[in-house]
């Protein structure tokens, strides 16, 4: 799985996986990410990178 990337237009800021031939596989806006990650609790920890995959201990 790649890593996300920041990707910020100026007037949106959003995280981005790309595919094997760096095109944009998956893409969700930073305040959501962020704000869906408040709302629990982590239980395992996740590498760099990957913090929409599993947990993540703030």
């Amino acid at each position: 799985m790649s890593k996300r990337e920041l990707i910020d237009t100026g007037t949106d800021k959003r995280y981005v996986r790309r595919d094997n031939d760096g095109k944009f596989k998956e893409s969700v806006d930073v305040s959501r990410s962020l704000s869906a990650d408040a709302r629990h609790d982590a239980k395992h920890a996740a590498k760099p990178g990957q913090g929409d995959k599993g947990d993540r201990k703030h």
